[in-house]
């Protein structure tokens, strides 16, 4: 259906043409095709304790927002709109399967994230979950200003394309980067730290590194001098054999760390009820996660810290 949208710009209407709405659902009557007109989702239905049917109308907000939800492609930006408002629209988007939609999830994740920066997704927790992030690399590139990427086990080697984008200005609040079990080797971490080591830029916030059981040698440890913030590694499960305190400055761990325990793991924000992006524990996962032990020969170099708090800029 084409009609006539005016849209509202620094304070003058301009007009918008061939905007082509959204089909309206299956109606009853077939008069019933203009997407003005009230139709079934704009009801509530109830039984009074008599057991008769009623039916009480949404208000005019809850309908404003299903049309916006229902034509979501042709929204330019959320730029400007309140929190409130956003994640009410998000949460009606999710409940009508937007962001299931390959067609257009990328663009309403964009809208989002653009708008609303972390509150949209602060956390993402993809742990040997790597069908999902082939599957959906797109959607993930769309998220700003996350603080924490788990990784662990999602068979990136060494030349994946999600590289670019970890070390990109979109990802500059990346606190916590987990990326163990995925095949990486010293080329990898090269192409890692590239960014930061060359160009200053990429990965410079990040505290906390993952790394383990990889195939990894001494020489990598060279690349990871560059990051300035870097407070917590872990290399379980790696060939290294040598001291890190004067490379690094950080000191062994005679226990695992709190901060790379997968219980830990959290997927956070608005975008942690999208259903593909729920972190599932209601499953068996012993086959998937490595087991955490207790190491007490220092000669293993499972996990290292610093033993001081790195400072901050002022």
């Amino acid at each position: 259906m084409y009609t006539t949208i005016y849209v509202r710009e620094r304070g003058s209407l301009r007009r918008v043409s061939d905007i082509v709405l959204a089909q309206p659902k299956p109606a009853l009557s077939c008069r019933r095709t203009n997407p003005f007109v009230p139709r079934k989702e704009h009801f509530i239905f109830t039984y009074n304790e008599e057991g008769s049917l009623r039916y009480t109308t949404k208000s005019l907000f809850d309908i404003t927002l299903l049309f916006v939800v229902d034509n979501i492609h042709h929204v330019d930006s959320l730029i400007g709109f309140p929190e409130q408002i956003g994640d009410k629209l998000f949460v009606a988007a999710e409940e009508n399967r937007v962001f299931l939609n390959p067609e257009i999830s990328s663009k309403a994740l964009q809208l989002f994230s653009d708008a609303y920066g972390g509150m949209v997704l602060e956390s993402l927790c993809l742990r040997n979950r790597f069908p999902l992030l082939h599957e959906r690399m797109d959607e993930i590139k769309t998220f700003h200003n996350l603080k924490s990427l788990d990784l662990f086990g999602c068979k990136l080697g060494d030349n994946h394309e999600l590289f670019q984008h970890l070390t990109s200005t979109s990802l500059a609040s990346l606190i916590q980067l987990f990326i163990g079990s995925n095949s990486l080797s010293d080329a990898g971490l090269q192409r890692l730290t590239a960014p930061i080591r060359m160009m200053h830029k990429g990965l410079d916030c990040l505290q906390l590194l993952d790394i383990s059981y990889n195939n990894i040698s001494e020489r990598a440890l060279g690349y990871l001098t560059c990051l300035p913030k870097l407070a917590n590694l872990d290399v379980s499960g790696t060939s290294l054999k040598t001291t890190m305190s004067n490379l690094l400055g950080l000191i062994y761990s005679e226990k695992p760390l709190d901060t790379f325990d997968h219980s830990r793991c959290k997927t956070e924000g608005w975008a942690e009820q999208v259903s593909m992006f729920k972190c599932r524990f209601d499953i068996d996962r012993s086959s998937d996660i490595i087991p955490q032990q207790v190491h007490t020969d220092p000669q293993q170099l499972p996990q290292w810290h610093r033993s001081t708090p790195v400072a901050k800029d002022s």
